[in-house]
């Protein structure tokens, strides 16, 4: 409408204007045109320019919302994440803390065969106790008698070991013999498993040892040597440092065993044995038990100088 009105203007004054002036106003409408389509340029620039804006705010804000988002997962999971290691390791720890305390309950509880052992201990303690005041009490001559009685048959007993020990030696000459084995005999079958069975204890072989005076026991389990395999079963795991199944094994060969001539030897290392286990009441009950039964054996000897060492 601008244009038209100043083409309007023109074509008014150019009746009365002269060629010159019409010139001139040519030009200044030409001019004004100009700036006219310039500004509609810019403005439509302008306006491009506002669009372009726009859409790089709506893209900057999807982004920006779309790392919020992000933000807010990866923060859940990672405080999840936390949260599930946080339980685990309190659930190790008690774990770990329940465990300490079954050992420590395990450390304070001993076995139920080393409680039934050491009450038995304890009872025949009491008994040769109670047994040695009774003696007391009777006439000092019986008394004598008594011991008289008792070193003679000890002094046959050692006769008795001493002839079967001569037997399984003049049956180990004969080759291919097979003796009748009975309670108190031995065969060369007999005598060459147990020999051979010590001597693999001699070579250092502490586990096979084992293997085989047990084997020797599961077929000749009441023979003059089986007592001797029974205290040396004992021997394996005391030297193992097992010292609570040592003692166990020491305590079959006295209880299957009680007149063999290994009872000494078993009560002895029992004693040793609870002493390295910190017992020293049983260790000493043993002890006096040695000297009191068995007073004219090694044992008893060594019974007593050790009894000296404990406080």
């Amino acid at each position: 409408m601008k244009v038209w009105m100043i083409f309007g203007v023109v074509l008014f004054l150019s009746g009365c204007a002269t060629r010159r002036d019409v010139q001139i106003l040519d030009r200044d409408t030409q001019r004004l045109h100009s700036q006219l389509n310039a500004q509609q340029k810019e403005r439509e620039s302008f306006q491009k320019d506002l669009e372009n804006l726009q859409k790089e705010s709506r893209v900057l804000q999807k982004e920006n919302q779309d790392l919020k988002t992000n933000i807010a997962v990866e923060s859940k999971k990672a405080q999840a994440d936390l949260l599930l290691r946080f339980e685990t390791l309190q659930t190790e720890v008690r774990t770990l803390a329940t465990g300490i305390e079954e050992y420590k309950d395990l450390l304070k509880k001993p076995s139920k065969e080393m409680d039934h052992l050491k009450e038995n201990i304890v009872f025949r303690t009491k008994a040769l106790e109670d047994r040695e005041k009774m003696l007391e009490e009777k006439d000092k001559g019986l008394e004598e008698k008594m011991k008289g009685i008792e070193e003679r048959l000890k002094g046959l007993e050692g006769k008795i070991g001493q002839l079967a020990s001569k037997q399984l030696e003049l049956e180990g000459t004969i080759p291919g013999k097979e003796a009748a084995v009975d309670v108190k005999g031995v065969s060369t079958r007999v005598g060459d498993l147990y020999k051979d069975a010590y001597e693999t204890l001699q070579k250092g072989d502490v586990e096979g040892a084992r293997r085989k005076f047990e084997a020797f026991l599961k077929q000749y389990s009441n023979t003059e040597l089986s007592d001797n395999a029974q205290f040396w079963i004992g021997e394996t795991y005391y030297l193992k440092k097992d010292y609570e199944k040592a003692i166990l094994e020491y305590e079959k060969a006295i209880t299957k065993y009680p007149e063999g001539d290994k009872v000494p030897a078993a009560l002895f290392k029992q004693a040793l044995a609870f002493l390295e286990l910190g017992d020293k009441t049983n260790a000493r009950n043993l002890l006096k038990r040695v000297i009191e039964r068995y007073p004219q054996t090694d044992q008893a000897e060594m019974a007593k100088k050790k009894l000296e060492t404990i406080k």
